[in-house]
């Protein structure tokens, strides 16, 4: 017999918000099956304000309120039966993060989880790598955002360690990540890579999805290290609106792709890697996982739902 589940998550990130609806199918017998039903994407980009002024502004308080309106009445539309609404870098930075988050609570009913960065990690981890990654190999998975990029070290099919890091593609755009940081990082993936003989990078974001289309390779094929080299060289070689007329890129995507590039190619470098996948999985998928699994805060998702079908 054939049962489907529809459930959503949005994610609200320093870059943009998203709003993901997957399709839960079950089977007599079989393992779930996760479907993306439906993807939409606003560009609000909140790190701009936060990383700035560690506040977000009226202009994009109002635009955040819409947008979750907008999913609200989507999801509504869909009659999802579970949802869960998380925020990440930007709100948790924020000084008025929680009071936005009440005030979106009064004008759609929606409660917004902020999320810390050890949990926005663990939820990424969740997205069933384990479907991507083989037995016996090494992978370092790497989400770039706008405000943080996470790092977990995968080993014969088993989580070994996880990191959040403050470096992010907006963050660098504001010039807002010091030396010491970059540092750090390199210090600890050179330190937790260095005792495997091969290891390749697992990318997710926007960006690096962007990236692996541009590259014209086929899905489940790997961008080499010689790839990205080039692409970070030729991306910075185009003016803005080049990037946006020559390679199609939206306007929001073509500022930001070369920061994210760079933290790739810095993952790579460091870890030794000349392969990263892209199997285009990220904190979305995760929550939606989780919520089906019920390693997530289970009695509010159902409680949230119940409130967004009867408004």
């Amino acid at each position: 017999m054939l049962k489907i589940h529809k459930y959503a998550a949005i994610d609200i990130g320093s870059n943009a918000v998203r709003l993901l609806i997957s399709d839960v199918i079950e089977q007599d017998g079989q393992p779930p099956i996760f479907r993306k039903n439906s993807l939409v994407r606003v560009p609000i980009r909140l790190g701009e304000d936060v990383f700035k002024s560690q506040e977000i502004s009226e202009r994009n308080i109002l635009r955040l309120k819409e947008a979750v309106l907008a999913f609200h009445l989507l999801m509504k539309s869909h009659e999802i039966s579970k949802y869960k609404a998380c925020a990440t870098s930007a709100m948790r930075e924020a000084a008025n993060g929680y009071e936005v988050t009440q005030e979106i609570k009064k004008t759609t009913n929606i409660t917004i989880d902020i999320i810390d960065g050890k949990e926005e990690a663990n939820t990424i981890a969740a997205t069933g790598l384990n479907q991507f990654v083989s037995d016996g190999s090494t992978y370092l998975y790497v989400d770039v955002g706008g405000g943080s990029t996470e790092f977990t070290i995968f080993h014969n099919g088993q989580t070994v360690v996880s990191k959040s890091v403050k470096i992010g593609t907006v963050r660098l755009l504001n010039g807002l990540v010091e030396e010491d940081t970059w540092n750090d990082l390199q210090s600890w993936i050179r330190y937790h890579t260095q005792s495997y003989n091969k290891i390749d990078i697992i990318g997710s974001g926007g960006n690096i999805n962007k990236i692996f289309k541009l590259s014209g390779k086929q899905l489940g094929k790997p961008i080499t290290y010689f790839y990205m080299s080039s692409l970070y060289k030729r991306l910075n070689s185009l003016t803005y609106e080049k990037r946006i007329t020559d390679l199609g890129l939206n306007q929001d995507r073509a500022d930001v792709i070369i920061p994210a590039t760079r933290i790739f190619l810095s993952a790579m470098k460091w870890s030794k890697s000349k392969y990263i996948y892209v199997p285009k999985i990220g904190l979305a998928d995760g929550i939606i996982k989780r919520m089906y699994y019920g390693t997530i805060d289970s009695h509010q998702v159902q409680s949230l739902a119940l409130n967004l079908l009867n408004t």
